[in-house]
């Protein structure tokens, strides 16, 4: 091998790794809510605004399932056009605990969502995050929290990703994120 193709190939060996770190340095740094949202230009929406009527300034009701879901996932705060604050990762046992404080303060029956009703939000012709953005904004492309456990391993329960709309189980003491929901009623 001659004398510049081993310092070609002793370059590329040493920047390749750098070039990784830096790669991954930027991108940890950059906040998700700046990467945007990707959608299908030409696909058919699950998750349609027609579907959704407003219930109060902070939540929607889907008429299809009739299921009412607060617009923001727990932590932040509905300030009239968006979700302000940051989302809070909470345990499985923490998220059913919250969904159990937040039903005895308005006694209206908040809960957490079951993984077929969660996937109900889930728009599939989006990634990051996998929802349509226009009426559950700022939602973290991450996965939440259902009520769902694993039928195999107590210490599992299901979640859904709202990064590509997927199913999956997670260990029960891992920190992720939560949105309520409740059945519609005429109250």
């Amino acid at each position: 091998m001659n004398k510049v193709m081993k310092e070609t190939t002793l370059t590329s060996k040493v920047l390749s790794p750098i070039k990784a770190l830096l790669i991954s340095t930027f991108l940890t740094s950059v906040p998700i809510s700046t990467i945007a949202q990707e959608c299908l230009s030409d696909g058919l929406e699950t998750t349609p605004n027609d579907n959704f009527e407003v219930v109060t300034t902070s939540t929607l009701l889907d008429t299809t399932t009739d299921l009412v879901w607060r617009r923001c996932a727990e932590g932040q705060t509905w300030d009239g056009s968006t979700c302000s604050g940051e989302a809070v990762k909470y345990t499985w046992q923490q998220a059913l605990q919250l969904a159990h404080e937040a039903s005895n303060e308005d006694l209206l029956g908040w809960r957490l969502p079951n993984v077929k009703e969660l996937a109900t939000i889930t728009e599939r012709d989006c990634v990051r995050p996998a929802i349509n953005s226009s009426l559950f904004p700022a939602t973290p492309p991450d996965d939440f929290w259902t009520s769902t456990p694993s039928a195999d391993d107590p210490d599992r329960a299901w979640v859904v990703a709202f990064f590509n709309a997927s199913h999956s189980i997670k260990e029960k003491d891992r920190f992720i994120y939560v949105r309520l929901v409740r059945t519609f009623t005429n109250d």
